[in-house]
């Protein structure tokens, strides 16, 4: 079991959204958050909420897309004490299909959606190592394990965090290390992220509620959950991979995935 009240987590990506309410649900339950996000007002604003139910918290205005600026920031944040819980929550989408996405998007969504979690474990698994605790959660995607239309770089970048949490976790393992990882793998969420998306059948893929997604999420550090898929049935992408490829695109066809993103407009038009 994961301790969370009197430890420290930090939450990137955290003016809003999942991270949000990661913050709020994880300082209720005791722990001093960390909030990192490049929204200073969207901090700011975070930070008086919290403070104004009695929270311990604080903020660092940081561009996950820069390696300097995590670095920084994270320099900051160990002189006040060490981090017990990071939560690699931040996150861009295009919804574009290949062509059109521009070279600085596709970029950005690398920038932030994979390397930023090599630039924030480097900074903070050195402690945890020496300490021999710690949890490292990555917020990855169901995306990252199905590829879908009009998201290669959102997937390509999905499929990255899974495998980037797979394989610090067995290097963990090997180390003899009891520092946990998850990585939460969910469909589509109601946060405005992915405004104007569409599921064929609600009944078994629906448009997610954040709050009990986050609920989900805290009970899987507390009980160190190693991995976390919401709803239960995207876990059967992995045994339609046993199907060949056109059963498989038929599939994926036929519950609507491929189209899901038609009418895709995003949080800026929301």
């Amino acid at each position: 079991m994961s301790e969370i009240a009197g430890r420290r987590a930090l939450i990137t990506g955290a003016a809003s959204g999942l991270g949000l309410l990661l913050a709020r649900k994880l300082a209720a339950r005791g722990a001093h958050v960390e909030l990192w996000d490049v929204d200073a007002t969207g901090l700011e604003a975070a930070r008086r909420d919290l403070e104004a139910a009695g929270r311990s918290v604080e903020i660092d205005v940081c561009d996950l897309s820069s390696r300097a600026a995590i670095e920084a920031a994270a320099a900051r944040v160990l002189v006040r004490g060490p981090i017990d819980v990071l939560i690699n929550n931040a996150g861009v989408v295009t919804g574009k299909n290949l062509l059109d996405a521009t070279p600085r998007e596709i970029e950005l969504t690398f920038d932030v959606n994979v390397l930023a979690l090599f630039w924030t474990t480097r900074a903070f698994l050195p402690a945890m190592l020496a300490r021999d605790r710690g949890h490292i959660v990555t917020i990855a995607s169901a995306a990252g394990i199905v590829g879908i239309s009009k998201m290669t770089d959102y997937c390509a970048s999905k499929h990255a965090a899974v495998g980037f949490d797979e394989s610090l976790r067995l290097e963990l393992r090997r180390l003899g290390s009891r520092v946990v990882t998850t990585v939460v793998c969910p469909f589509y969420v109601g946060t405005g992220m992915f405004t104007g998306v569409q599921t064929r059948f609600p009944a078994i893929l629906p448009i997610l509620d954040p709050e009990r997604v986050t609920d989900q999420i805290v009970e899987a550090i507390a009980r160190d959950k190693r991995r976390l898929i919401l709803p239960g049935v995207v876990r059967t992408a992995w045994l339609g991979r046993l199907l060949p490829v056109g059963l498989f695109d038929a599939m994926m066809d036929f519950l609507g995935v491929n189209r899901s993103m038609d009418h895709f407009t995003g949080r800026a038009a929301g």
